[in-house]
């Protein structure tokens, strides 16, 4: 009777032991519940699919999502404890490790996906810039670029007009491209100095920060003129009548590498194991996203309109997540590369694309010295964790859940690259050489 009573009980243990050693088992991690950040937009999606469709459970975590007010309070969050991750600006984290604004220690183990921006203009404004630009059957031909604004900025300067636009934060992809697009078109978008911590010294255009669900408003009462944004409140300004979106990230870089999922750095060194965890969680939300040719994004589009989410009509987001752009009533068009999450290589931590953030920061005079090349690789190997994303890939390869093919075989750096409206290429390994080639801006 003992004896059978011995051998259940190691047979329970060895159960046991077969159960916590599995992936994702919730007795590894070192801490199940977490509150997590986001701002209403559509490239917070797969924090917002790990939740709602059970991959965050999956991993054995309890996540409480929050919306924040804007980026400032999100990151003050993070840095504070009462967020233990968020969906976050890339330039964020680089800011805060390079001291910008404030200083601490953020990385990123998941990048958020690509393209998800564009550049919006009032009507007004627009219909000053439609005079300068050609025509195809009837509608303007795109990409437009920002010399067709630059006509309209100068007129403005001649009558004693100043111009302002609307980004999100002083670190953001909104503000690096908007600056990008408008010094392409010979629009000079002003520079941060140590006096001028509002980057308008030199301005053409003044550029402010606005919260995201705030820009259409701010837009429709006149104090801005256009704005850099995510969806969907580039949409929300077409469906209100009130504005005109005239170029996407698409169009202004191909790939352009949007969010990231940001954590104290002191986090995922006490908690490795939940860090891989979500890392896990959000790489099976990229997935289901960009599934066979996006097949669930409009049940994604239906899960975003739910208030506590984003909270615009579905008709509003829809559009931008399946691939089709409205532009103006009328004018709507196929866009099948905008926010992509997971195809594409989008959740891949690059150091390259924590790189070109750094030059831009150096461009606009964020960073006020001239830095060597191996300061920029240097800097961005302190933020992005490929490594995690590495670890977390290949035990969703090991359970059956991805392909071993999509795991990228690279240094940290894709290919050199043109692929922007101005066509100047970029080489993540060659950053004051790439500084270099730009009109406007600082050199090195």
């Amino acid at each position: 009777m003992f004896l059978k009573k011995f051998l259940g009980v190691i047979v329970i243990f060895v159960i046991f032991l077969a159960l916590v050693s599995a992936p994702g088992f919730a007795a590894q991690l070192e801490k199940d519940e977490l509150t997590i950040g986001f701002i209403k937009l559509t490239d917070c999606a797969p924090v917002i699919i790990a939740k709602e469709k059970g991959f965050f459970e999956d991993e054995g975590l309890y996540v409480t999502l929050q919306a924040q007010a804007n980026w400032k309070v999100l990151l003050d969050r993070v840095i504070d404890g009462q967020l233990d991750g968020a969906h976050m600006l890339p330039g964020q984290a680089i800011g805060a490790t390079v001291g910008f604004g404030t200083k601490s220690d953020i990385v990123a183990p998941f990048a958020m996906g690509l393209n998800t921006l564009a550049v919006t203009v009032s009507n007004e404004v627009w219909a000053e810039m439609k005079k300068n630009i050609p025509q195809e059957d009837g509608k303007p031909v795109h990409p437009i670029k920002a010399d067709a604004l630059k006509i309209v900025v100068d007129q403005y300067k001649a009558a004693g007009k100043k111009f302002p636009m609307g980004m999100v934060f002083p670190t953001s992809t909104h503000n690096y491209e908007l600056r990008y697009w408008l010094a392409a078109g010979g629009l000079h978008p002003g520079y941060y100095t140590p006096t001028d911590i509002t980057g308008t010294t030199d301005a053409d255009v003044l550029i402010s920060v606005t919260p995201p669900p705030q820009m259409p408003a701010t837009l429709e009462a006149g104090t801005i003129y256009g704005y850099s944004v995510g969806e969907p409140w580039n949409q929300q300004a077409v469906f209100k009548g009130i504005g005109v979106p005239v170029v996407t990230a698409y169009h202004i870089w191909t790939r352009t590498p949007e969010k990231i999922f940001g954590m104290r750095k002191d986090f995922t060194e006490k908690y490795p194991n939940t860090t891989l965890a979500v890392t896990k969680a959000l790489l099976r939300a990229a997935m289901w996203l960009d599934e066979d040719n996006g097949k669930n994004r409009q049940e994604a589009a239906k899960i975003f309109s739910k208030p506590e989410y984003i909270g615009a009509d579905y008709d509003v987001i829809v559009g931008p997540i399946t691939g089709v752009y409205q532009y103006e009533k009328g004018d709507t068009r196929p866009l099948p590369s905008f926010n992509i999450y997971f195809k594409d290589d989008a959740s891949y931590p690059y150091y390259g694309d924590a790189v070109w953030y750094l030059t831009q920061m150096r461009r606009w005079g964020q960073i006020t010295e001239a830095k060597p090349d191996t300061w920029y690789e240097e800097t961005a190997k302190k933020v992005y964790l490929p490594d995690v994303w590495l670890k977390a890939a290949k035990e969703l390869v090991a359970e059956g859940k991805m392909s071993e093919t999509a795991i990228p075989q690279t240094d940290g750096h894709r290919t050199s690259t043109g692929d922007f409206i101005d066509g100047i290429v970029y080489d993540g390994r060659k950053p004051n050489e790439y500084l270099a080639k730009f009109a406007i801006g600082n050199k090195n």
